[in-house]
């Protein structure tokens, strides 16, 4: 499918599905959100250390946050999401996973400002969770509240090459995994009393086996989750947990890459390890970003997770039959560096281009959802 450019709207010359422009001008965008019980506004965190408010359509000229002084930039270093807290309207918490000026990885806790909703108190800072990083590549960096309230931070393997250091694989270690923390109990965190807790596993860790998750949301309808793992050198993956998961998974980084051995065969796989939903070979793309299930007004859409590459500028829907089998079709060729997709209040998919726009992946063929029960 080729890309036709068509004033503010890239489209597929055959499927229907297009990209329209909400804002451009933005530096490195790498991630998007919104802020509960705020429809009204997106916000775009900038890699090189600032967050921008898109309302209404128009990139506001101030920044909601400027910490670019604090951080390391670029390449996989940075300012890398930021995550609102459930009860934002009324605390004015929000949290921000950064790259340090000394390479670390710092997940802070910052207010909005008392007097201007538009701004953020740069000097409210509270680092929360500081993690030394060996090498300056894979630092992950999502951030996301679950449905459960507890937050979840995406967190590379430390870097390099084959996670030679073995940080993914080692659950005494909180690179490499999925963790889970509580953020309203406790000085600066809890533990939440229901994660999983193995022999000598940090008991922050929610799951294991992640080379660079670089991007993972949770399903708004069923909070399902969906891991987008970056690969070594042959194999990108998507990862899944069910909403009834009590955690603990191994999602084989770095015995496997993807659902291949990575290491010799006799130290691949015992069984035990979670093999991803789907998967894709380094000929069709690089770098795997994660997504979101589509919940807004296409019934083509919806249900779907949309997901896309960040070298070959795919963007792809994964559909689940009703014999539990996962698929994907691409329905978008974009031309773009697809750096970060985003989910607003009301379940529709935003997508980001590192150059610096963001558009919405729209239907122009809508066919509307059948509407909800008590709806």
């Amino acid at each position: 499918m080729v890309v036709v450019a068509l004033g503010q709207t890239a489209a597929a010359a055959d499927s229907g599905f297009v990209l329209t422009r909400i804002a451009g001008g933005l530096t490195s965008p790498v991630a998007i959100t919104t802020a509960p019980g705020d429809p009204g506004r997106l916000f775009v965190t900038e890699q090189t250390g600032r967050v921008r408010i898109i309302r209404n359509g128009a990139l506001l000229a101030s920044p909601f946050l400027d910490i670019a002084d604090r951080i390391s930039c670029c390449g996989e270093r940075g300012l890398l999401s930021v995550a609102f807290h459930p009860a934002y309207q009324a605390n004015g918490y929000f949290f921000v996973n950064y790259t340090g000026r000394d390479g670390s990885t710092s997940v802070s806790r910052f207010k909005v400002s008392a007097s201007d909703p538009d701004r953020a108190d740069a000097s409210s800072e509270v680092v929360i969770l500081t993690l030394a990083q060996p090498f300056a590549n894979h630092n992950g960096g999502q951030l996301q509240f679950g449905p459960d309230g507890y937050l979840y931070i995406g967190t590379g393997d430390g870097g390099s090459g084959g996670d030679p250091q073995n940080h993914a694989q080692n659950p005494r270690d909180l690179l490499g995994k999925m963790l889970r923390i509580d953020i309203d109990s406790g000085f600066f965190y809890h533990v939440p009393p229901t994660n999983p807790v193995l022999d000598g596993e940090r008991s922050e860790i929610w799951a294991i086996g992640l080379r660079n998750p670089w991007r993972f949301s949770f399903d708004m309808a069923t909070g399902d989750l969906y891991i987008a793992d970056v690969g070594q050198s042959l194999w990108e993956e998507i990862d899944y947990q069910p909403a009834s998961s009590a955690g603990g998974e191994n999602y084989g980084w770095n015995l496997m890459e993807a659902s291949h051995c990575y290491k010799p065969a006799t130290l691949c796989d015992d069984g035990s390890l979670v093999k991803p939903i789907l998967e894709y070979s380094h000929s069709e793309g690089c770098s795997v970003t994660g997504g979101y299930v589509h919940r807004g007004r296409s019934g083509r859409l919806y249900g779907s997770y949309l997901y896309g590459d960040f070298c070959s500028g795919f963007i792809r829907r994964a559909k689940r039959d009703a014999a539990g089998s996962w698929s994907s079709t691409t329905i978008l060729v974009t031309g773009f560096l697809i750096s970060s997709f985003g989910q607003d209040a009301s379940g529709e998919v935003y997508v980001a281009d590192y150059g610096g726009t963001i558009y919405r992946i729209d239907d122009t063929r809508l066919r509307l959802r059948p509407a909800r029960p008590g709806r």
